[in-house]
């Protein structure tokens, strides 16, 4: 088994980088074609957007951006795994798996608006070694290596050092089954309202936690979430400084569906009022 040091891990984190900007490039194109039409109808159509459940969409740039992702990484790592949100699962021998979303917030992407993200993590042994989150449209490339740290466009970032819930901005989202369930996803957007300085929400969980990871956010909660939605964000949190649980306190797991992230320091007022 080949162990995974920091070294390692650096690299695995500058081809994440590298295979984002790739797909950022393609994203922004299709993005700036369609940004700013009147005629939402023909935007649409030329994404080829297609629905996945009542609200959860999917394009064409979905499935382009994971191609282009997934063909750099094998071609550099051509032993790695590979799982990607959109219907693709490559299982390999090499130790390590990449966890994909090539465009978190694609709601977003679909109606031009710019809060959108390439999400790429890589786990060995089920502990995520490095994250990418890539917002083409800002420019904003986030990045953190296990022990090594979280950065912004190369420069480190860190959480707030805010310890009092009532002075925090939160975020959150709604997962893709809220007609289905909205009043359980309602009750503690509602208390958090209450309880906060003020609540967000971006319409992409990466973008979220990135954001929570560079103190732009003092916590974020979210139900109904996937690995490749917050392998990445977990890593920046952590290495930023900040906390990663889910709704009982119970340590971050990429195939959970509960996501609490926080600065640490409102982490149990937090929780408190998710578990009231």
């Amino acid at each position: 088994m080949v162990e995974i040091n920091v070294f390692n891990s650096n690299e695995l984190a500058a081809t994440a980088q590298s295979a984002a900007r790739e797909a950022g490039k393609y994203l922004m194109k299709n993005y700036l074609q369609n940004a700013g039409l009147a005629d939402l109808e023909a935007t649409h159509s030329g994404l080829n957007l297609e629905f996945k459940g009542d609200v959860d969409l999917v394009t064409r740039c979905d499935r382009e951006s994971q191609v282009i992702i997934c063909n750099f990484i094998s071609s550099h790592f051509p032993e790695h795994s590979i799982l990607a949100e959109e219907d693709l699962e490559i299982s390999r021998t090499g130790g390590v798996l990449w966890v994909i979303d090539p465009i978190d917030g694609t709601t977003n992407f679909a109606h031009s608006l710019p809060i959108f993200a390439v999400s790429i993590a890589a786990l060995h042994e089920g502990r995520v070694q490095a994250g990418v989150i890539f917002l083409p449209a800002l420019n904003e490339m986030f990045h953190a290596v296990r022990g090594g740290g979280a950065f912004l466009n190369g420069r480190n970032i860190s959480v707030t050092g805010n310890n009092y819930l009532g002075h925090s901005l939160l975020a959150t989202g709604f997962p893709y089954d809220r007609r289905q369930k909205l009043e359980t996803y309602i009750r503690p957007f509602k208390e958090f309202v209450k309880s906060s300085r003020g609540v967000r929400r971006m319409g992409s969980a990466a973008v979220d936690m990135a954001y929570t990871a560079a103190g732009r956010y003092d916590g974020f909660w979210e139900y109904g979430l996937h690995a490749w939605d917050t392998a990445a964000g977990f890593l920046l949190v952590e290495e930023a400084g900040g906390m990663v649980t889910d709704f009982s306190g119970n340590p971050f797991d990429p195939w959970g569906k509960e996501c609490l992230a926080s600065n640490g320091k409102i982490h149990e007022q937090m929780l408190h009022l998710l578990k009231a």
